[in-house]
């Protein structure tokens, strides 16, 4: 099985590569044309079977209105998983959401954070831990229907690639303790103000690998699940915001910086 899963890896690859190959010289005929990932959209083919992880997918970006390869993304992700519902959340939305349904001391740290990247790392622990589900990256995409990924009685799936465990595909049924570890971290990042390491080690993956440590869990490695950067890359993600990916911020930049009666109390 794992061979045929590897051969749809790499024909998925290949068609990635292609369009966005020839998404160059469409944008460069059509600079402004954008395409609108959908905020909400129901499964086309409804599931009877009940696993323990909702059949959401959730996704965030900074905006909906998308490049062709991101576009394409988003298609090929919905190809292969037709008996899900799909949500699409917003930068506004990922805030209404914490400041509704978390408590102070959550909203606090999440309203700390100035980079998207960072408060999406958080919100989607925050959204599988509350709700369930499977977090996808918006530039990462599928290489096996979801719904043959994830088996019924599957608490979690963790993914891991070469070198530890990443946060751009997480699938959890709800109150996992591992996500609220994970997110009982974040918050100690950021009220101590720990931004050596940046992003990666602020909220990213290094909050879940710690939270990892010593637990069982099931885990999928990535090559059979879900990878990066086929169809898109930075420049087709961030066509209307240059530089605006989370690896261009400096570490001072994080957090917003403590008024002298914060510093006092």
């Amino acid at each position: 099985m794992f061979f045929i899963i590897t051969i749809s890896n790499r024909l998925s690859k290949l068609i990635g590569n292609i369009t966005k190959i020839l998404s160059y010289p469409f944008h460069l005929f059509f600079p402004h044309k954008r395409f609108i990932i959908p905020e909400h959209s129901n499964p086309y083919f409804p599931s009877k079977r009940i696993d323990k992880i909702p059949k959401i997918i959730w996704q965030t970006n900074y905006t909906n209105k998308v490049s062709l390869p991101m576009y394409l993304n988003y298609l090929f992700n919905r190809l292969l998983s037709l008996s899900y519902e799909y949500r699409y959340v917003s930068t506004e939305t990922r805030q209404s959401y914490i400041e509704e349904n978390m408590s102070d001391e959550i909203v606090s740290a999440f309203n700390m954070l100035t980079d998207g990247a960072a408060q999406a790392d958080l919100w989607r622990l925050l959204v599988l831990y509350h709700e369930g589900g499977t977090y996808i990256d918006i530039d990462a995409h599928l290489v096996w229907p979801l719904s043959k990924i994830i088996q019924t009685n599957d608490n979690e799936i963790f993914l891991l690639n070469k070198q530890h465990y990443t946060n751009y595909f997480i699938s959890s049924a709800p109150k996992n303790s591992i996500l609220e570890e994970a997110v009982n971290k974040i918050i100690k990042n950021i009220e101590s103000r720990n931004i050596e390491g940046g992003v990666y080690n602020l909220t990213g993956p290094n909050a879940l690998n710690t939270a990892l440590e010593g637990k069982i869990f099931n885990e999928r490695y990535y090559r059979y699940t879900c990878v990066q950067g086929s169809f898109t890359n930075e420049y087709f993600q961030y066509i209307d915001k240059p530089r605006g990916k989370w690896i261009h911020k400096q570490n001072s930049e994080l957090l917003k910086k403590q008024n002298t009666k914060d510093k006092q109390s």
